[in-house]
């Protein structure tokens, strides 16, 4: 079975496609506000698994501290430095072993991301 899309529903729904795809990179794949709904998909490529994400004005907060969305990058510590530098208040970098690292921050819907 193949995984589709993870879900957004926010408020800041502007601001969440502009975090995905000036900072994950990703590009819209179908958007649906051309028939009148503010609902988008981003993803790497047409047919990738995609974000949803969806105008939700009574959604104050997506997060669940329980929950991440991950994505590999080129460069760990220079996307830390950047989402840093950017404002976003990034954890410290984690390395359970010797050939991995990671750290999250949260996009503006509250999602957690993890860059690896």
């Amino acid at each position: 079975m193949k995984m589709l899309h993870v879900t957004i529903q926010t408020e800041k729904f502007n601001e969440e496609i502009a975090f995905y795809q000036d900072i994950v990179g990703l590009k819209i794949v179908r958007d649906m506000r051309t028939i009148g709904r503010n609902l988008v998909f981003l993803a790497d490529n047409e047919g990738d698994t995609c974000i949803e994400i969806i105008d939700t004005p009574q959604a104050e907060d997506a997060g669940n501290a329980y929950l991440s969305v991950g994505f590999q990058s080129e460069d760990v510590d220079a996307m830390r430095d950047r989402l840093v530098s950017m404002g976003y208040e990034a954890t410290p970098m984690i390395s359970p072993s010797p050939t991995v690292k990671f750290f999250f921050v949260k996009d503006p819907a509250g999602v957690r991301v993890q860059f690896m």
